[in-house]
This record gives structure tokens, sequence and C-alpha cells, in this order.
């Protein structure tokens, strides 16, 4: 498509949205946003907090203080995660929540732009430093997929993918069973709750890649750790993640 052809569909888009959609911001109400913003006005839009350093080593846990040294927390200390890394984009709390939860559970689509946003920010001078082969989106059940009509992680994988030029496998992984929803789960339940959730598609094949998952939200890493493992044990050398938000 041509590039004024996409440009002529984005604005046809956005006026449609505005059409429908008031151009006011969808978390306080009261300032104008409009489609291209995602409907998220810039003051809240600001009071997103960006995940920086200081933070473990291994699962990406931010900390307060003028922590220098690389360190890990004593969560990885004591678990056994099958990733070597894990990153975040954004703190899971208050107005970024708000729109998580709005995205994937009542299919507000017009918040992706912005989640896309914050992640690729925060995600794109790392990984394109390094020598990553593929993009694994987590999956979802097919109950789950055909009760919600969408994956999150498969879509912000695509747009992290598109903007750093990575290849999406989105048929590499499958979540073989139902599980429960992680939020009110102990850490200990929620290994218990994904162990043996994932396998490989029979066709996938990994010979040595390089890989990195990616995911909505991060909470103790029990869900990628398991998808993580089933990876590593298909014959991937390296498995890191990336998820939009960390829960804390």
């Amino acid at each position: 498509m041509a590039p004024w052809s996409v440009q002529w569909l984005r604005s046809w888009v956005n006026s449609g949205l505005a059409f429908l959609y008031p151009e006011v911001c969808q978390l306080c109400h009261q300032a104008r946003a409009t489609p291209a913003q995602s409907f998220v006005c810039p003051g809240c839009r600001a009071r997103v907090r960006f995940i920086e350093p200081p933070f473990c080593a291994r699962c990406g846990l931010p900390y307060e203080g003028a922590i220098t040294n690389e360190f890990e927390c004593t969560n990885c200390r004591e678990a056994e995660l099958h990733f070597s890394s894990a990153r975040s984009a954004i703190v899971a709390r208050s107005e970024a929540l708000d729109i998580i939860h709005r995205y994937k559970y009542q299919r507000a689509l017009w918040f992706e732009p912005l989640l896309a946003e914050l992640l690729v920010h925060q995600a794109k001078a790392e990984l394109s430093a390094g020598k990553w082969d593929c993009i694994v989106p987590v999956p979802l059940h097919a109950a789950k997929h055909r009760e919600r009509e969408f994956n999150q992680a498969q879509r912000l994988a695509n747009r992290l993918g598109l903007a750093i030029g990575i290849p999406v496998a989105k048929n590499v992984l499958v979540r073989t069973r139902p599980t429960q929803t992680q939020t009110r789960l102990t850490r200990a339940e929620r290994e218990a709750n994904v162990r043996n959730a994932f396998a490989m598609r029979r066709s996938a094949r990994l010979n040595g890649d390089r890989i990195v998952l990616v995911d909505d939200v991060f909470t103790t890493g029990a869900t990628t750790s398991a998808a993580a493992r089933v990876l590593r044990s298909a014959g991937a050398t390296d498995v890191c993640v990336w998820t939009l938000a960390r829960g804390v």
C-alpha cells in the first residue's frame, strides 16, 4: 500500500473513531484526547511510570534507592526460572493498570497503539543490540481466545516485531489446558496453575534459536518461566522475556 493510501486510511479510521467516541480522555474524562492519542490525555499519560534502574538483573523488579551494582532479588534467588532475564516497560499500577485491564477484558482496542508505544520505547534499544532470532507471544488457550476474540500478547508482539525488525513466530507454542487467572493466586498457586500448561506445536522446530518471549504483565514470572522451559527443552539456546507491565 502506498504511503499516501496508509495516511488516508489512518485519517479515515480516526475520523470514524472521533464520530463514535467523543474526543475526551477515557481515564480522567475531562481533558481532550484524540484517537491518535489512544484517547489518553497528556496528563494521564505522564502518570505512567517507566521502569528504570535499579532493578533485579533477572526479573526486572524495580527498586528504590541508589543501587549501582548488579543484583538479583530474593524471589529470583529462591525460584527456578527458565528465562535468562525479564524486563518490563512500565509499572502495573493506577492509570496503566486500568488501561491494560480495559484493553484485555473490555476490548478497548483503541488503547493498543499507546500500550505498544510504551513497550517499544523501553524494549527497542536493548533488543536491537542483541541477536534475537524471533519473538514468541505467550499463547492463550483456545477457549479463552474464543471468549476474548484476540490475544493481547500476540498483538503487542506483532507491533514490537515490526518496530525492531524481528520476526514474530506465533505458531511455536500452544496452551494445552485452560488455567485460572493468576491475579489472586499465591506464588506457589501460580506455579501449580501453569505447570505443564504449554507445549510446542508439532510443526515447530527450534535449532539453537534465541527467543524473545512476550506477554502483557509479569508478576512472579510463573507463566513466562513455564513457557520458557518448553522453549528451552525444544532447543532454544536463550529465552529472554519482555512484558508491557510489571506487577510490584
